[in-house]
């Protein structure tokens, strides 16, 4: 099963199961899941070939769907999901595939389409890093200046660094090799008739006015929510407002 790391206790309020997207893992939603904890129990899980969860030689949403069902059935109940980029497709998936384990969906900026950018010169920058003779992340940081194009990325991608075995905590192998099936959307024949909130990034363009037609095909009750400061990674662009919006639609009747 997944690896995961829980926040507050259970409540009268159904659990929140959070789903980070491709090179994250839980603790970057640290913050995020902390927060919401005050009302509920929440779990964020690291997907896999991430973190400290099992790593496969395969990695499609049809897996991963499965690998969150499996943590709410250990759990018990239907639970909220929340999914951000990777992580929100394989929410999808699990929605579509079973719908009886989710009560609502929150898609953090992704959409149920297949894009045309690849994310794979991130694997090969991570793997060509020497990791020789690195006691701290700053180490590894001067490394990576240069092989990543955005260094607003350094920190985010040595949260997957375990300094002391000096390795990844990410399958890069399979990750790259999976590639076209991370940047794709499995066909699946169904619906998903509960509520659905699609939260995006104003500065982000991963969820185009264009996928709407097949974001209502699928999820028939989407409402749409743009937080305008933010980017792809609005949860830590825009924290407080992430935060708030998510409340205000777990707390609704």
């Amino acid at each position: 099963m997944l690896n995961f790391v829980e926040h507050g206790t259970a409540t009268d309020r159904p659990g929140l199961l959070i789903a980070h997207g491709l090179y994250g893992s839980a603790r970057n939603w640290g913050v995020i899941a902390r927060r919401l904890s005050d009302s509920r129990r929440v779990i964020a899980v690291d997907m896999r070939n991430h973190g400290d969860s099992p790593w496969t030689d395969d990695h499609g949403y049809p897996e991963m769907a499965a690998d969150l069902a499996e943590v709410i059935a250990a759990q018990g109940g239907a639970w909220d999901v929340m999914g951000h980029s990777m992580g929100g497709k394989a929410a999808m998936a699990l929605a579509l595939s079973q719908p009886e384990a989710v009560n609502r969906l929150i898609v953090a900026d992704i959409a149920p389409v297949t894009y045309e950018h690849s994310q794979a010169r991130y694997v090969e920058a991570l793997k060509s890093v020497d990791l020789t003779g690195v006691e701290k992340r700053s180490d590894a940081a001067a490394r990576l200046e240069g092989l990543i194009d955005d260094p607003a990325l350094i920190p985010f991608f040595l949260q997957s660094l375990d300094v002391n075995a000096g390795r990844w905590r990410l399958n890069l192998d399979t990750l790259g090799a999976a590639m076209p099936q991370i940047m794709g959307f499995p066909q699946i024949d169904a619906t998903y008739e509960r509520p659905t909130l699609f939260l995006t990034g104003g500065k982000s363009d991963y969820v185009r006015p264009g996928h709407r037609d097949e974001i209502k095909r699928l999820f028939p009750k989407a409402r749409f929510v743009k937080l305008p400061e933010a980017g792809h990674w609005l949860h830590a662009e825009a924290p407080r407002a992430f935060e708030q919006t998510v409340r205000a639609w777990l707390d609704r009747a």
